[in-house]
């Protein structure tokens, strides 16, 4: 088939989430995430897509973080949860935007492709 990539699967662990922010405050969220939230959370060692502007609700927004496997999704949690970037920079900012919010964990297929072919996070 033309144009079709030809990628080895890669079976990873996603977290897709899912936020409901107050009114009127997506875009100070999106903007927030981009410059401060999505460098923090890489360098914390997480695989991150998004965020994700909802196309039927203005003020919702959804992204994604990946892991290879549950065990280093707990221990980088845990350990970003527990520093100084979380607790003094993004919490005290990120949190009074959000109104309500749901995360799914979900497990690749061994067919999954990432978006760039690669097989590391």
């Amino acid at each position: 088939m033309s144009g079709q990539r030809d990628c080895p699967g890669y079976m990873m662990i996603l977290e897709i989430r899912h936020y409901t922010l107050k009114p009127g405050r997506r875009e100070a969220f999106v903007e927030f995430f981009e410059k401060h939230n999505r460098a923090a959370l890489r360098d914390a060692g997480m695989l991150v897509f998004g965020p994700l502007r909802d196309l039927e609700n203005p003020d919702k927004v959804h992204w994604m973080r990946a892991f290879s496997s549950l065990e280093e999704r707990d221990r980088i949690k845990d350990s970003f949860y527990g520093e100084a970037v979380w607790n003094d920079q993004i919490e005290p900012i990120a949190m009074p935007m959000i109104a309500h919010y749901e995360a799914e964990l979900v497990e690749t297929t061994s067919g999954f492709e990432s978006f760039d072919c690669s097989k590391s996070l």
